[in-house]
């Protein structure tokens, strides 16, 4: 089968595409930057990328022979304050587009929407729902409530709250319920389902086996986990100090901790159905799901994660316009090294940052980063996906990956932290030198001032740095 799937940079997208292949069918992958295809599957033969933005396509930019699709772009993370116009323009853009071909059936994964009063993101997944309802092709719509697998943004959130706090005082809303689902459970639904027509313009609720407040996951979580926590919850916590409270305490965005609370202020229940009749599947428990992502994170191999998206930074365009150094109007700090052993120095660049830290005077980068979040920013928990693996959109704790080529010998990082300015860091070995280079462009005259400021550490943080990536021991 011939299938077209969006989102294909994002956290299930990458996965899902990973296991149509399994299936032997052919994919269209559509991405907004071809600099960012995933390197799991850029080389595949069955694999054919189209670059294509929803929000501004144009005519005849999909194939007209594909069976199938599936609609997996959402923008939950987005700093835009009118993402469900966008969203609705999206969705609409994307059925016009798939009128125009052979599809007979496009798979959507949505939310569960079965409560009287819903977030504004669940909303626009209903609204989502409805745009993308056409007499040209037949929508099976799976809702699903919180999805737990490596690299999940719930999973992630919950992981980072248990591990640091052995007591937590907690807004109210961690009594809300809800019905957990594994990740591999929600591919098993969406690979299975294609081309199943007794399933067509149909919608159903996916979830796992129980129904759990926040605080039970917690709590299991840390079972899982072998840690002892204590929670207790306080009524006065505000939806606004809530987001404070979520973005201090974990590597979310506020953005997110900010949807992320009015969603959990709404009860995720699913509502039973024949679905697991015409897909034979039995949904795991919460604690297996999380036991199956303990072992991919241990394994070294998540395939994706939450904030590989670019909307989870600074970001509202492109990777691939910010991928040339600047060179009028900034402040640059640039050195070089001779390089001793380059394959030692490719895999020290490669393994910079998360839990590896920067090879020189991390607390002060620890500072930056705690400054950073005190601002607003992302700071640096965030980390990396991979320890030693990078590709163009990764975080890597406080920079997204703007180029990452070992062939090229080229490693260039944009800054997502809150600054007067944009800023690039970037590592090239040219013949037997490592060329280190850090620009700065600078925002008016605060932007100079912070440039002065902080120029004085660079003579030990930079120069320290480039020394350890050089010199093996």
């Amino acid at each position: 089968m011939k299938i077209l799937i969006t989102g294909t940079t994002g956290y299930i997208a990458k996965r899902l595409a990973l296991q149509l292949l399994e299936a032997k069918h052919k994919l269209i992958c559509c991405v907004r930057d071809m600099n960012r295809i995933p390197d799991e599957i850029e080389e595949h033969p069955l694999c054919t990328f189209i670059k294509i933005d929803f929000l501004s396509p144009k005519a005849n930019q999909i194939p007209k022979d594909i069976d199938a699709a599936y609609y997996l772009i959402h923008s939950m993370a987005t700093n835009t304050e009118d993402f469900e116009d966008l969203e609705r323009q999206c969705a609409s853009n994307f059925k016009h587009l798939i009128e125009t071909t052979n599809c007979k059936h496009v798979i959507y994964l949505s939310g569960i929407v079965n409560a009287n009063s819903l977030s504004k993101h669940l909303k626009s997944r209903l609204q989502v729902e409805e745009t993308l309802k056409s007499k040209k092709y037949a929508l099976t719509t799976f809702r699903a409530g919180i999805i737990v697998g490596s690299g999940s943004a719930s999973f992630e959130i919950i992981r980072d709250i248990v591990e640091k706090l052995p007591l937590m005082i907690t807004p109210k809303w961690l009594n809300t319920k809800s019905q957990p689902i594994g990740i591999r459970d929600v591919l098993t639904y969406l690979s299975e389902a294609i081309g199943k027509e007794q399933l067509y313009n149909k919608s159903y609720d996916i979830f796992g086996p129980e129904i759990l407040t926040y605080k039970d996951m917690l709590l299991q979580f840390a079972e899982v986990r072998g840690l002892r926590r204590y929670i207790y919850t306080l009524p006065v916590l505000t939806p606004k100090l809530s987001s404070y409270w979520l973005y201090f305490v974990t590597s979310t965005s506020f953005q997110l901790a900010q949807a992320l609370v009015d969603s959990m202020k709404v009860e995720v229940i699913g509502k039973p159905s024949d679905i697991n009749e015409h897909i034979d599947i039995e949904p795991m428990t919460y604690k297996t799901a999380v036991n199956l992502a303990f072992q991919k994170i241990q394994q070294n191999s998540v395939i994706s994660s939450w904030k590989d998206a670019v909307s989870s930074g600074v970001f509202s365009d492109q990777l691939s316009k910010h991928i040339e150094l600047p060179q009028f109007g900034c402040f640059k700090d640039v050195r070089y090294r001779k390089v001793k052993d380059e394959q030692f120095t490719i895999n020290k660049i490669w393994s910079i940052g998360g839990r590896n830290g920067w090879y020189s005077f991390n607390g002060l980068w620890k500072l930056r980063g705690y400054v950073d979040k005190l601002f607003g920013g992302v700071g640096l928990r965030r980390g990396r996906t991979h320890d030693t693996y990078l590709e163009p959109g990764d975080p890597l704790d406080f920079w997204r990956v703007l180029f990452a080529d070992k062939k090229e010998k080229r490693l260039l990082l944009f800054a997502e932290m809150k600054l007067p300015g944009e800023a690039w860091l970037e590592f090239k070995i040219v013949k037997d030198k490592l060329y280190q280079r850090a620009v700065f462009r600078p925002k008016g005259v605060w932007g100079r001032l912070y440039w002065y400021m902080v120029l004085p550490f660079h003579a030990f943080v930079f120069k320290g740095m480039i020394n350890a990536l050089v010199e093996s021991k």
